[in-house]
């Protein structure tokens, strides 16, 4: 049985009863919060493996949550699945930005739900045990081990998706990867994201990167390649 510890924050008590009657039984163990706040302290307080977050919260919203837990250090690096009755694109990449590991939109499966948190973990824990050799790219050095970039010296604060886009660019310099492969790579064949999406998070990668973000170059009508020299 699965011992994952997992924070549901939710405004609506039916969704929290209906998230926390099919996680247990999965064998999860539950906590629940009604608000954003009493969700930080908690994730303050306590140690969990993932976070099921409503966007649309009273007082402090879902998007706030997830950038206040991505700016700790202790929970930046905590999955987050977005848990939401708004399903446009923008949302969706806004939730990508602050760095959401998936977005599922009311009404929604349970099953489906199950499914999700399921994978969200199993590549959390994948990604723990796999490829910890350091890569060094030109001037940049990425630790898997200790999920840390450095670019000519200086280190870089890059989201959980930013640091696995940049791992599987320069990994393969050169190898030209389409959107669907960097989707594949960095969140799971089972991801639900556009295209615009992707390349979101190659502008804030890139951005972040600063002089060093013109190593990452953009194949038109293809894709996105790390550049095999400086």
């Amino acid at each position: 049985m699965a011992k994952e510890r997992i924070l549901v924050v939710d405004d609506e008590e039916d969704i929290l009863e209906l998230v926390r009657f099919h996680l247990t039984r999965e064998g999860y163990q539950l906590a629940l919060a009604s608000s954003g706040e009493e969700a930080l302290k908690k994730a303050g307080r306590e140690t969990f493996d993932l976070v099921v977050l409503d966007l649309m919260l009273p007082g402090l919203d879902g998007l706030e949550v997830a950038k206040a837990l991505k700016s700790d250090a202790k929970t930046k690096t905590l999955p987050i699945i977005m848990l939401t009755a708004k399903g446009e694109d923008a949302d969706i990449v806004t939730g990508l930005e602050i760095g959401a590991d998936d977005y599922i939109t009311k009404p929604f499966s349970p099953r489906v739900l199950t499914a999700r948190v399921k994978a969200v973990l199993r590549r959390r824990s994948r990604a723990a045990v796999e490829n910890t050799k350091v890569i060094t790219v030109h001037e940049l050095e990425i630790d898997p081990g200790r999920r840390s970039v450095t670019a000519g010296g200086a280190a870089l604060d890059l989201t959980f998706t930013e640091f696995q886009l940049l791992c599987v660019l320069a990994r393969r310099p050169g190898w030209v990867f389409t959107r669907s492969q960097i989707v594949d790579a960095v969140r799971g064949s089972d991801y639900p994201v556009t295209d615009r999406s992707v390349d979101v998070q190659v502008v804030g990668l890139r951005k972040k990167l600063g002089s060093y973000g013109s190593y990452i170059e953009t194949v038109r009508g293809v894709g996105y390649r790390f550049r095999e020299t400086p």
